[in-house]
Order: C-alpha cells, then sequence, then structure tokens
C-alpha cells in the first residue's frame, strides 16, 4: 500500500524532476523538525532508496561511522556486519563501493538524514560527502538527497559551503507546515471532519505540523483533542517544547531566551529591544541566532510601515511554542478538563487573538486571492505608532500596500459569531485610519478590510467604512 502524500504538490515535483533528469543530482531538502521532510522523500521515492542512513544525536563521531556501517550493512542484506569505517573518507569509499556492485541500470539514490548529527565539530563528514560528489557520484546516475532540522546550519555548512561542497546542490526544498487548506485535507484522509472553526482552533495550539496533527483523533472535538495532546501527562506536547529547541541548535538556552521575551511583546520586538531583553551581548550572536530561529520557521521578521532596516520587528510565529509558554509552561489546575477551564479565562481572549493574527500573516497569499488582488505587487507590513500626552497611538497588525496606489488596512478578530460593528468600535477605527495618515503622510486610498471567523453582519457602523469582510473560509483556499 502506497504511503499517502497530503499537498506538497511542488516539493514532490522537484524530487520527481530530480529523479527524471539526465545527471547527478544533489538536492537539499531543509525544514523545521516534525514537519514531514522524511515522510515527503521516503514517499515519493518509495521503494527506490539504495542506501540511507539518519544521523544519531548527540552522538560522537565513533557511533555515528558504527551507524554508518550496520545501515550499509543491512542495505547490502549481508547477514555478516559491514565493517565499521576508521573515517568519514573511508565510509563513503565504502558506500562507492556498494553502489558500484549493485550495477544498478536506473537511477540511484542516496538519502542522508539528519546530516548536522553526522556532521559534528571536527568529525570529517563535510569533507568525505564532498569527496564522495566530487570523485565519484557526480559523474553518477544518481541523487544524493541531504536532509536536515538544523535549517541555518545546513544553509550555513552545506548550501552556502565554502570548500568541496561550494554550488554542488543542484535543487533546493524548504518545506514548511502545512497550511490551513492542507491541513483539511490531511484530517479528511484520516476520516476526521471538523468544521473550519474547530480546525482553526486546533490550528491555534499546534500549527500545521504534521507529526502534531497525528494525534488528533475523530470523534473529539477540538477543545478535547488540545485537552489530551497538550496536558495529558502522556500527551505528546506537554513537554515537546524542552526537547524541541536542543534537537535543533547548539547552545539551545539562547534559543529559548528568545522565544521567552518574544512571547511576552504581542506586537513584536526589534533587535535592539531583544537584546535589552535578555542576558547575552549585543553583536553577531544575537543575530545569528535571529537568523537561525527564522530559517527554521519558529520567528518572523517584519518590517513596519514606512521603518528603516535596523527597526524590523520579530514576532514569534510558532504556534506551538506560544501555547505551551502562554498555557501548558504553567498550569495552575491538575485533572481533567484544563483545557475547559482556560479556555473561559482573559488570558486566552488574549492568547486567541494574537495566535489568529499569526495565522492571517501566514496565509496572505490567500487573503489575497480573497481580495482579488493576487495578480497585483504589494508589500505587506505592519504599524505602530506609540501614543503620547499630546496624542493617542494606534496599531494595525497587517497592512497591504499595493502598487496601484491602495494600502489595505486589516483588522483582524478571532470570534465565535457574527461580528458587529458598534458605534464606539466604528470611530475607533475612523481614528486609526487618521493617525495611520497623519504618520505616513500617504496619499494613497485607504480601505479598511474586516477579517474575522464567521465574517460581518452589515450595519449602518459598517456600511461606507468596512469596504471588504473576509472570513475564514478564505483562508482556506489552495
Amino acid at each position: 500500500m502506497k504511503n499517502l502524500l497530503i499537498g506538497r504538490e511542488e516539493e514532490k515535483e522537484i524530487l520527481q524532476a530530480a529523479l527524471s533528469s539526465e545527471k547527478a543530482e544533489m538536492v537539499s531538502v531543509i525544514g523545521r523538525r516534525r514537519v514531514g521532510k522524511t515522510y515527503l522523500i521516503k514517499t515519493v521515492f518509495q521503494g527506490r532508496i539504495d542506501f540511507e542512513i539518519t544521523g544519531l544525536q548527540n552522538a560522537p563521531r565513533s557511533e555515528q561511522l558504527q551507524n554508518f556501517a550496520y545501515q550499509l550493512g543491512k542495505a547490502a542484506r549481508s547477514s555478516v556486519p559491514a565493517k565499521t569505517p576508521s573515517n568519514w573518507l573511508e565510509a563513503f569509499i565504502f558506500l562507492i563501493n556498494y553502489l558500484e556492485k549493485k550495477n544498478k541500470q536506473e537511477k540511484m539514490i542516496v538519502f542522508l538524514d539528519e546530516l548536522s548529527w553526522m556532521a559534528t565539530h571536527k568529525s570529517g563528514f563535510l569533507r568525505g560527502l564532498s569527496f564522495f560528489w566530487n570523485s565519484w557520484a557526480v559523474n553518477q546516475n544518481i541523487v544524493v538527497v541531504i536532509c536536515g532540522s538544523a535549517a541555518s546550519w545546513m544553509i550555513r555548512k552545506v548550501v552556502h559551503h565554502r570548500g568541496g561542497l561550494h554550488n554542488r546542490i543542484t535543487k533546493r526544498i524548504s518545506l514548511a507546515p502545512f497550511t490551513l487548506a492542507e491541513t483539511e485535507n490531511y484530517l479528511k484522509s484520516r476520516d476526521i471532519h471538523f468544521n473550519r472553526y474547530q480546525i482553526v482552533q486546533l490550528y491555534m495550539a499546534m500549527g500545521g505540523i504534521p507529526h502534531y496533527l497525528e494525534e488528533i483523533k475523530a470523534g473529539k472535538s477540538a477543545a478535547q483533542n488540545i485537552e489530551k495532546i497538550c496536558f495529558s501527562k502522556k500527551g505528546l506536547l506537554q513537554d515537546e517544547f524542552s526537547k524541541l529547541y536542543p534537537a535543533l541548535f547548539a547552545n539551545a538556552d539562547r534559543h529559548i531566551s528568545i522565544i521567552r521575551s518574544l512571547a511576552q511583546k504581542k506586537q513584536g520586538l526589534t533587535r535592539k529591544q531583544i537584546i535589552a531583553n535578555i542576558d547575552f551581548s549585543e553583536g553577531g550572536t544575537v543575530q545569528k541566532v535571529l537568523e537561525e530561529l527564522s530559517e527554521s520557521g519558529f520567528i518572523s521578521g517584519y518590517w513596519p510601515f514606512g521603518k528603516k532596516k535596523k527597526e524590523k520587528l520579530y514576532r514569534l510565529t510558532d504556534e506551538y511554542s506560544l501555547f505551551y509558554l502562554q498555557f501548558i509552561e504553567n498550569k495552575k489546575q491538575e485533572g481533567d478538563d484544563i483545557w475547559q477551564h482556560l479556555s473561559q479565562t482573559q488570558a486566552y481572549k488574549i492568547w486567541s487573538g494574537y495566535a489568529f493574527e499569526n495565522i492571517c500573516l501566514k496565509h496572505i497569499p490567500q487573503i489575497k486571492k480573497a481580495l482579488g488582488i493576487s495578480g497585483i505587487y504589494s508589500l505587506s507590513s505592519s504599524f505602530y505608532k506609540k501614543g503620547t500626552a499630546a496624542e493617542p497611538g494606534a496599531q494595525i497588525d497587517l497592512l497591504i500596500d499595493r502598487n496601484d496606489h491602495l494600502i489595505n488596512l486589516f483588522e483582524i478578530k478571532f470570534y465565535n459569531d457574527f461580528f458587529v460593528l458598534n458605534k464606539a468600535y466604528a470611530e475607533k477605527l475612523r481614528k486609526k485610519m487618521s493617525i495611520f495618515r497623519n504618520a505616513t503622510k500617504t496619499k494613497k486610498q485607504l480601505f479598511w478590510v474586516l477579517l474575522t471567523t464567521f465574517g460581518l453582519q452589515t450595519n449602518q457602523h459598517s456600511l461606507g467604512l468596512v469596504q471588504q469582510a473576509l472570513t475564514i473560509d478564505d483562508l482556506f483556499v489552495d
């Protein structure tokens, strides 16, 4: 029975193109832990992989080489264990000998998973891989897939390698979490039929990470699933946070301190503000950690409208990390129905608004399609003006600055029913628009877009003020 692959159409095409090309291909696959990299590769290349190995986490070179020998013996279906190579150069020579003996007519496939775990400091792994590719594989009918969860390490050490692997990667895949539409399709493939409000609630807590979504059970509501997966003692996500960052980054305490700092600030923080909030000093270290977190998909950088490069805002956009720090880590209540209790609190209302905004920021292409502006060049950003004693401030979490001389300003609300705009709220929106126009001096047309869970109930306060109203259904478009 073939494995079912939901979504991933572009990634599948890249792998199939590598398989059908007439030259040797080295494909890098990068994506955060649990996002489905290994599943994608094994599903597309099902039954055709000639050799595969996954690095061992926190293991020395000697154990990595023992693992290599074991996997080589397994691939050769040998009853006699393969000799353990003394170094990585010898390991790749053994691999060359094995592949040559296969004398395979169709394209060979080698899959090296969790590369950063094998390429430990001064291990010589990357030199061995360079030798394998440059002296042999480049002239063969072969696909070499290299894969890693430490996205920044993969980019810095392999994609931008300055030695023998420089410019050797022929195709790249950066695997993102599922979109809302892909999440819905994935759940349906498992005969789990939630309405979209329930799916959004699940997504806000665990994001579009396939390994997390595997835990969802049919016949239980979103709240019941969150209770079991996140709060029960055996729940997968009850302690996933403690494993997540150390599995990806050396000195992960630095990464976690930035994640904790960003979790406290809804509108995001600049690099300078992050440095002021944490213990390690300014300089390349902070920038490197920010890049690693960004490339791995845990945080996102946004340009405030009209601001300079140094004022870039970083925002925590990993749904699970935010949910964990808000609710799981310091839960006060024990026993059953913890989430039922927490979801009635003010903290829940604040979190759900922020989490829903994050989802919207990750679905800009779907929003543009709903507005009918997919073909118009635009820039997405945010706006924040601090209030003073003399004049009020304003915050707009999303605006789309369009090339057709128009800016869409978004008011994003997570609500359990139709949203009704009252007189006071309408006045608040008018003031926000006025503050934005005065602060930015823009001459462009400004349109309010209300993006809510179930939509806007039109009344005398919304007419002439809100030009378009979108719902969560618009976020589920492929």
